[in-house]
């Protein structure tokens, strides 16, 4: 298929999800809205993974660890400190980017597969703290019973599934119309022009490893605020939500959306959990195996396949490919 009928089509299955999630609430039962809540907080956690794989060219695995210490920020403040929605994604979008910032040696002089590997590393190991940081996480039992959360001050507290929905699919857009704007910006030109050509771009003058710590930052910040997402979802966290299949899972819904599309990498990676769920029920053991075949196939038919680089001179499916013309300027011309 073109390039013009692959966007068309994602920009017409994109307006179909969105119009169903804005009348999902009235239209399925309590139980289905909760699914949907928690849905829309790893849809948020999705856009993160689009933020560093499509945009800035940092293919990760490990979203999941700011992800889960959002949500454990998110779940203590709840319970020891304040029941106040913005408190709380405040709490838990600090907490995300302050475990990025503690990774960034890690990732900032790293490219390609290798930053895949440590991103994948950092998430396990976060996922095998919280199981057995049990004064703190609850361990492998979880915390839960967390009290519900109030959208604003003076207001009352989300009692209900829809409720609690409509809350999430709220902050949802907000963080999601935020990082758009953002890479509307200078920011975003730079992030893909690193993406692009990193060489060219750091003999330009530009502090590429000061961007690339910076866009590391920011991802750990949105994944930690659908962290609290979550925490509103559920009222309930263990380690269980944050293992390598939901990793996994990202990254496919990222690859399904268009891995340079934040907005497009929201809408694939509420597809690919929703019909992970539904395969549960319709295929009990065989997800995992049609999820995985699913991936395969999205790899091989999107334009280029994995055949164009874009990742900072890497492999990845869905990525605009790098273009390299023929009178492009030297590093010294650049200079002079």
């Amino acid at each position: 298929m073109s390039d013009e009928v692959v966007r068309a089509l994602r920009r017409g299955v994109a307006a179909l999800v969105l119009a169903g999630l804005v009348l999902a609430p009235w239209a399925v039962d309590d139980y289905t809205a909760a699914l949907l809540a928690r849905t829309l907080a790893l849809g948020l956690v999705g856009v993160s993974v689009a933020l560093l794989t499509g945009v800035a060219g940092l293919p990760t695995l490990g979203q999941t660890a700011p992800y889960a210490a959002g949500a454990y920020a998110s779940a203590l403040v709840a319970g020891r400190l304040s029941d106040v929605g913005p408190v709380q994604v405040a709490v838990a979008a600090a907490a995300g980017a302050a475990l990025a910032a503690v990774t960034v040696p890690l990732v900032v002089s790293a490219r390609g597969v290798v930053v895949l590997m440590i991103t994948l590393a950092v998430g396990e190991l976060v996922v095998t703290a919280a199981g057995r940081w049990r004064s703190v996480t609850g361990g492998t039992d979880g915390l839960a019973g967390i009290a519900p959360v109030r959208p604003l001050w003076g207001m009352p507290v989300l009692a209900t599934d829809r409720a609690r929905y409509l809350y999430t699919l709220a902050v949802v857009a907000v963080l999601l119309g935020v990082v758009l704007l953002v890479l509307r910006t200078r920011v975003g030109l730079l992030l893909r022009a690193g993406r692009d050509d990193e060489a060219r771009l750091r003999a330009s003058g530009h502090r590429v490893s000061a961007q690339v710590a910076g866009v590391h930052i920011a991802g750990g910040a949105v994944a930690g605020s659908a962290g609290a997402l979550l925490v509103v979802a559920q009222q309930y966290v263990s380690p269980a939500d944050f293992g390598f299949d939901t990793s996994a899972l990202l990254l496919l819904g990222v690859v399904i959306g268009g891995a340079a599309s934040v907005a497009g990498a929201l809408v694939g990676t509420v597809i690919v959990i929703a019909a992970r769920d539904w395969l549960f029920g319709v295929l009990p053991g065989q997800a995992p195996l049609v999820l995985g075949l699913a991936f395969v196939v999205t790899v091989y038919l999107l334009p280029g396949g994995g055949r164009r680089p874009a990742v900072r001179g890497r492999l990845l499916p869905g990525v605009p490919a790098r273009r390299r013309p023929a009178d492009r300027p030297t590093p010294s011309e650049v200079r002079a």
